[in-house]
């Protein structure tokens, strides 16, 4: 039987995030050989294989096709392809791991606030020194690719290693292109974000290879994983009402059209997290009698248009 190969965090807080992520969809993580091992079962379908790697060796996997799917951050995608959007599908951001790639200079520059200001002041730092401004980064591609729409050419890059904020105080590069989250860490090594400095809004997102050999029955297998993700997704959205009395057809398709309620079959409808206690009152007024508001867990379609969208780009 094939398997559809899903890649995710080995470790760290976007391993916690995918965990729980995947569990609050039915679908529970357990790591072969403890919280060390490096493999690990899903339990919920079959027909999944996990491989813990890292946030950038998830990258260059999907990218190439020695897996199916990755969970990953998108700013990772995008410095390893520069065509990602021909090689991985994304199928959709996860709401997690969110970061800026962000440009950042000394915050004892008082007067470079700006993209523009930094190649004048790349112009004189050049003249002076008769060498380049050093950008530090671990995102080599994307800074160059930032750098020449903002018009900034007195610089270049130096591959980073290690830490990156640490890069300008350790006196091995002027400034750097790094990922930030609150931007304390910054901060707290005295850098500042240049205003117009934002190269990308990145999240971890759940990435398809569109390299990957997709079997009829991997396909399937993808169908289930999305629709269990998707059920859930859909779910946190909306409240079940439930109610025993009968009201007429006229006034419920009125409340229906007022406050968007799904009516499911008699007594049953779906309605959107913030209408639902006025659906419920209005029901209620109309003749429904006690109305309830419940969470559902789960709501399942027949269609999933994450999963169409993807397999129309395969044929």
């Amino acid at each position: 039987m094939s398997k559809l190969i899903l890649a995710i965090p080995s470790k760290g807080r976007l391993k916690e995030q995918c965990e729980s992520y995947l569990s609050e969809s039915g679908l529970k993580l357990k790591q072969v050989g403890g919280d060390r091992g490096y493999a690990a079962e899903l339990h919920g379908i079959e027909g999944v294989e996990i491989r813990l790697l890292s946030a950038s060796e998830i990258a260059r996997n999907v990218i190439s096709g020695d897996v199916h799917l990755g969970v990953t951050g998108e700013d990772l995608l995008r410095e390893t392809a520069p065509d990602l959007d021909s090689v991985v599908h994304i199928l959709k951001p996860l709401g997690f791991g969110f970061a800026r790639l962000i440009v950042a200079a000394p915050q004892s520059w008082i007067d470079v606030n700006s993209m523009a200001d930094l190649d004048a002041v790349g112009a004189i730092h050049q003249e002076r020194t008769g060498r380049r401004m050093r950008v530090a980064t671990k995102y080599m591609r994307l800074a160059r690719e930032f750098f020449a729409t903002k018009g900034v050419g007195h610089y270049r890059i130096v591959e980073s290693a290690g830490a990156t904020e640490g890069a300008p105080a350790s006196g091995s590069a002027e400034l750097i292109v790094d990922i930030t989250t609150s931007g304390a860490t910054l901060a707290a090594n005295g850098l500042k974000i240049i205003a117009d400095g934002q190269i990308l809004a990145s999240q971890a997102v759940l990435g398809a290879s569109m390299r990957a050999d997709w079997s009829d029955e991997v396909r399937e297998t993808l169908r289930t994983l999305l629709d269990y993700i998707e059920a859930r997704q859909r779910a946190k959205a909306l409240k079940t009402l439930r109610f025993a009395g009968a009201v007429g057809t006229k006034t419920m398709n009125a409340i229906a059209t007022a406050h968007e309620l799904h009516i499911e079959s008699q007594g049953v409808a779906f309605c959107p997290n913030g209408q639902a206690t006025s659906a419920a009152r209005a029901i209620a007024a109309a003749g429904g009698g006690r109305v309830g508001v419940y969470d559902p867990e789960f709501v399942f379609e027949a269609e999933n248009p994450v999963f169409e969208r993807f397999v129309s780009r395969l044929k």
